[in-house]
């Protein structure tokens, strides 16, 4: 009997989790995430996860990160992550099913990706995540934000995952994970209207005031304010902190407290998407302190909606010599406009919680913490009911975007620098009259092109950019993917127009970091006195077409195979020399080194016959507009002068200048304008010396004569 009723209670409870489940291998990785579960089921129907059970007990869901998000990553393929998320909102692991990052491939390595995706592991929907280029993973003073240790060599791709990550954990939670859901969206009326002062924006709760007193500090610290050595003891009446948020998208808000044309113009430079919201605040301790950073996330506040955490970042629009025109407003020691949003999104009109963290020191290695939380609420009248359609989808700015503001000082010196080798270039013919200046600036900006946009900002081009750019087009294209890295998409943009103007060579004689190498190996080699070597005519014409098959072929690859295409584009030592410092395995090493000192001998051999990328942009250099390199009569018939001078052999015999080889270095017009180079000159300026003798003795003759 008790055979049977033991018996029983298996079959129901193979019955209540009897369902398909997933394949072994994939099955193996979710019991990675969750090593105590009894039972993985198949994927809902409902939706593409995998609950998984202890027993009865729900431990979580497991899912494929691109069932939720089709993010591509820098080769142009989305990364293919298992994720873990238990009923709290909580990371079990994170598991990189498949990628073609190529850093990482054949680059620094799989454990810089494995070491990165650990960090996931035990954090929550609840924090906001912030990845640091480099520094020490951990947890910020308030505990609201967490930082994460990135990977200096593949941002893009490190900040594509946590994208992949964070917006997929958040689609599930709100679906499955209860307290996640998300309310009606709602946004501002831009209709609503009147004038009010100060006290009626506060009264109608338009603007929500939050105080926090001494006496609610030294409650929770269990000490006297004025024990501390920073002076945070406030004045009888007056308040330890005193904050204020007012929604910015509203425009009885925001009009009342900027005025008519500055709300305007805030408005006009918001755009239509991202919500912002004003902080002020009063008292000895104010919502910011000294030490904050314009255009960073604060430390002491944090906003929360539905369990996640709302991401803060300063806009440092307020111009501080312009006060606020709301009357009977009081003095505020700080105003800070933040964007406010992230992955999470955020919803105006409901209910969020508004977080004060106050860090108080007692010297400088012991501090007590006090935290207070308010509920955070608008009135209803400033908002209206948006309807969707579909699922319950979140609006937050892509992610090239902060990547675009992030580096916004690597951009501006890039634009700037670019902008002066275009008038260089612009004005040559009248530039190229002064050699010593030609040859001071192009060295100058070569070492500006090795150090700064190669070695620092990683602007280094590459083939693996041609093929993403064809795989794009043949998934359907999105701009995204490609404004994610700033630097070589203003290079790229940079370069394709220059193309139709002046040909390859400005990106290959100007702008490639590996070119730069190229050319100081080849000046090392002649300091040295290397025997340099001129490759015969008749071989180096054969030798050019090498790189055209070779680009043939990588493109082609990427077709098939993305992990083919990337060995094949291994031919470019640029990853190895520019992107990782040589840090990486010896036979890459030796390669890109050799390169170097065969360039030692032999002028800018890979540039000339083996870069797959010189091919692809010398393919679209023949379509150039111009042809600014000038020619005279007697270049090639008889003068070889510049032929013999130009060191990549891009002067034909007959004096023609061959654009597809031709790096646009300039020697060759610096020796067209010099009278003691170019034999066009030394010869003209022969005939007027021959004709100005034959007229002074003509007329000396003749003065003879009338004597």
């Amino acid at each position: 009997m008790a055979g049977r009723i033991l018996l029983s209670l298996i079959l129901c409870f193979v019955f209540i989790h009897g369902h398909a489940e997933p394949p072994e291998d994939t099955r193996q990785v979710i019991q990675e995430l969750f090593p105590s579960a009894t039972v993985i089921e198949d994927q809902l129907p409902d939706l593409p996860v995998y609950p998984v059970y202890q027993l009865q007990e729900l431990l979580g869901y497991a899912y494929v990160s691109t069932e939720f998000s089709k993010l591509q990553g820098f080769a142009g393929k989305p990364i293919t992550m298992m994720i873990g998320l238990d009923t709290r909102g909580r990371f079990t692991g994170v598991k990189v099913l498949h990628h073609y990052e190529p850093v990482f491939h054949y680059g620094i390595g799989e454990q810089a990706l494995t070491d990165f995706v650990d960090q996931y592991e035990g954090q929550s929907l609840t924090e906001q995540i912030v990845i640091r280029s480099s520094g020490r993973s951990g947890k910020s003073t308030s505990g609201n934000v967490v930082y994460f240790d990135g990977v200096s060599k593949a941002t893009v791709s490190i900040l594509i995952i946590n994208d992949s990550v964070l917006s997929s954990a958040l689609q599930v939670a709100r679906q499955k994970l209860e307290g996640f859901a998300q309310g009606a969206p709602t946004r501002a009326r831009q209709d609503y209207f009147e004038p009010l002062d100060w006290d009626q924006l506060l009264e109608r709760g338009y603007i929500r005031k939050f105080r926090i007193s001494a006496s609610d500090v030294e409650a929770q610290v269990g000490r006297p304010l004025s024990i501390y050595p920073a002076n945070v003891e406030p004045d009888p009446g007056e308040p330890f902190s005193e904050v204020y948020f007012a929604y910015m998208n509203s425009p009885m808000v925001g009009r009342n407290l900027l005025g008519e044309e500055r709300y305007q113009t805030f408005r006009d430079r918001l755009g239509d998407n991202g919500n912002v919201m004003m902080v002020m605040s009063r008292g000895t301790y104010p919502h910011i302190g000294s030490d904050f950073v314009p255009g960073s996330t604060p430390d002491r506040f944090g906003l929360n909606q539905n369990q996640l955490s709302i991401e803060l970042r300063d806009l440092n629009w307020l111009e501080t010599s312009h006060p606020l025109s709301v009357p009977g407003m009081p003095d505020m020691n700080a105003i800070n406009l933040f964007r406010v949003g992230g992955n999470a999104g955020f919803n105006p009109g409901a209910e969020a919680t508004f977080t004060m963290n106050v860090v108080l020191a007692r010297n400088h290695l012991i501090s007590d913490t006090a935290r207070f939380g308010f509920p955070l609420a608008y009135s209803d009248d400033l908002f209206e009911t948006v309807e969707v359609t579909g699922g319950p989808e979140f609006v937050r700015d892509p992610i090239w975007i902060g990547l675009w503001k992030e580096r916004w000082w690597q951009i501006s010196v890039l634009v700037v620098s670019l902008s002066l080798l275009t008038v260089f270039f612009a004005r040559q013919k009248t530039l190229t009259r002064h050699p010593k200046l030609v040859r001071r600036f192009r060295w100058g900006f070569l070492f500006f092109t090795l150090f700064f946009i190669g070695f620092y900002a990683q602007g280094q081009l590459s083939v693996v950019n041609i093929y993403t750019l064809f795989l794009a087009i043949e998934d359907g294209f999105s701009l995204n993917v490609f404004l994610l890295d700033p630097v070589i998409f203003i290079l790229w943009t940079y370069t394709f127009i220059t193309l139709f103007i002046w040909g390859r060579g400005l990106f290959c004689g100007w702008l490639c970091p590996f070119g730069v190498l190229q050319e100081m190996a080849s000046w090392l080699g002649r300091k040295l006195k290397f025997k340099q070597i001129k490759v015969p005519d008749y071989w180096h014409r054969k030798l050019i077409l090498i790189k055209y098959p070779l680009l043939l072929s990588i493109v082609a690859a990427s077709f098939y195979s993305i992990t083919l295409a990337e060995q094949l584009s291994e031919v470019e030592p640029f990853k190895t020399s520019i992107t990782l410092f040589f840090v990486r395995h010896w036979p890459f090493v030796v390669y890109a080194l050799g390169l170097l000192a065969v360039g030692m001998f032999i002028h800018k051999f890979y540039c000339r016959y083996l870069c797959p990328l010189g091919a692809g942009l010398a393919v679209l250099g023949r379509f150039r507009l111009f042809s600014w390199l000038e020619r005279v009569k007697r270049c090639g018939q008889p003068c070889q002068h510049c032929r013999n001078e130009c060191g990549i052999n891009a002067i034909r015999k007959d004096g023609r200048v061959d654009y597809n080889e031709c790096i646009q270095c300039l020697e060759c017009v610096v020796i067209l304008r010099d009278d003691s180079q170019c034999v066009d000159s030394i010869i003209r300026n022969r005939q007027l010396r021959r004709g100005a003798q034959i007229l002074a003795t003509d007329a000396a003759e003749g003065q003879k004569a009338r004597t």
